[in-house]
């Protein structure tokens, strides 16, 4: 569904990227592991658009994504759930998943509220409620129901456990897990390396803007390299 190749990004004379490689398969879970300024936020808004590459390509069915706004990337199927949550705090839970779907129909707003509500109990119940004066946890639940809004084939997460607490982390893969069990494709970026590969089908270590181990998750979660750098062994 997904494929990037050779992909660079540079901030100034900073490599932020150096050329990865990697495959999103349809109704798979891929994630991205690695330690702080290993580039995996930047892959993400690569794809999205939201940051320009210098090199390689991106392609989603076959089709070149690089150089497109990121409302058409989104058109597309293409949904990002961004590293600090980013919902607008002054605005209303209700109000904050309406803009999520700013590109649907009204009919198709009011489904897509329904299901995020449906998933989220909590949101139904404090739909009135400014989004800055909700709890970490529910923000979070607040930013994964926007980025559904859109009914997105693709759904990526970046860093959807940070700032949460353990019982709250868990809360969220399972969620992460229900999404897709229900069709949705997914590319995940996330520091928690155990809880990640734990879901994944597929994942990718970056280190310094390259990826240096692949495979599956089961695999990697007993790999030697990884267990030593990220799962504490």
């Amino acid at each position: 569904m997904l494929k990037v190749k050779n992909l660079g990004v540079k901030y100034g004379g900073i490599h932020a990227l150096r050329g990865i490689s990697l495959d999103v398969p349809v109704g798979k879970i891929v994630t991205l592991i690695g330690a702080n300024g290993a580039g995996k936020s930047s892959t993400l808004r690569a794809i999205a658009g939201l940051v320009k590459a210098s090199s390689g390509s991106v392609t989603w069915k076959e089709k070149h994504l690089l150089g497109l706004m990121p409302e058409t990337i989104l058109d597309r199927g293409i949904a990002l759930c961004p590293e600090g949550r980013r919902i607008f705090p002054h605005l209303t839970v209700l109000e904050n998943l309406r803009l999520g779907g700013y590109n649907k129909r009204d009919d198709e707003v009011d489904a897509g509220i329904e299901r995020a509500f449906k998933l989220f109990p909590r949101l139904r119940e404090r739909d009135w409620q400014k989004g800055g004066t909700l709890s970490g946890g529910e923000q979070q639940m607040l930013a994964v129901g926007r980025a559904l809004m859109s009914d997105p084939e693709l759904v990526m997460f970046d860093e959807p456990s940070m700032g949460l607490a353990p019982i709250l982390v868990e809360e969220v893969f399972d969620i992460i897990r229900h999404i897709n069990h229900e069709g949705k494709t997914v590319l995940l970026v996330e520091q928690n390396a155990f809880a990640a590969l734990r879901i994944a089908d597929y994942a990718y270590v970056l280190e310094v803007g390259e990826i240096t181990i692949q495979g599956k998750g089961s695999d990697l979660l007993t790999d030697e390299r990884v267990v030593k750098a990220y799962l504490g062994g």
